[in-house]
């Protein structure tokens, strides 16, 4: 191993391994050792990456995932289902049948499409529409359910789905949130795009 590299790692919390540091440590193990300091670091730092690598393949949607999920039935008043997502700040929820398993999923989009929003993007883009029409935008859409304006089938994942996989499922279908299923489809939990950024830094444990 090469004593001169120079290229390091930031620790958890942005802290940087000082070479008082390495020697700290390696004085704090009985015996001899016979490696250099420049060696003992090297190997910390390769150590340290490959785990950050194991756990980004291994941690799965089931360590990560929220159990306790606001979910609807196909038959729920969409004035229910909003009030539902506004009152939690949650942009989408499950849609269950009444065996638990999985229907289809309504989101904050779903809402938007159907209410004659042009492109929707976001909540502004219905702010927009209400400003200029003379009548509610959300009147078409008044009387209907769940599972008149549900996503369906729903893209799901498994409790043994890894984060890099979850990862891949959200860009492929472009999507924020997956509801966690068991192999007959019935839902476990829900996993959302900020609980794969708290397993990257390193905060999977609920």
């Amino acid at each position: 191993m090469s004593e001169n590299r120079k290229d390091g790692v930031n620790l958890p919390g942005g802290v940087e391994l000082q070479d008082e540091d390495i020697f700290a440590a390696m004085k704090s193990i009985p015996g001899y050792l016979d490696i250099t300091p420049g060696d003992f670091k090297e190997v910390y730092q390769l150590a340290y990456r490959h785990a950050l690598a194991r756990l980004s393949r291994e941690v799965t949607a089931g360590e990560i995932m929220t159990r306790e999920v606001v979910a609807v039935r196909p038959d729920t008043p969409l004035a229910e289902v909003a009030e539902a997502m506004g009152n939690r700040g949650i942009s989408g929820v499950p849609v269950v049948d009444s065996a638990g398993r999985v229907a289809g999923v309504i989101s904050e989009k779903d809402f938007l499409t159907h209410m004659g929003v042009g492109e929707p993007k976001n909540f502004m883009t219905l702010v927009g529409s209400c400003l200029r029409s003379k009548g509610c935008v959300a009147l078409p859409i008044k009387k209907q359910q769940a599972g008149d304006l549900m996503s369906s089938p729903a893209v799901t994942v498994g409790p043994d789905t890894t984060v890099r996989e979850i990862a891949a499922i959200f860009a492929k279908n472009s999507i924020n949130r997956a509801p966690v299923t068991d192999p007959a489809g019935r839902l476990l939990g829900i996993v959302s795009r900020g609980d794969l950024v708290k397993a990257a830094l390193g905060g999977a444990a609920k």
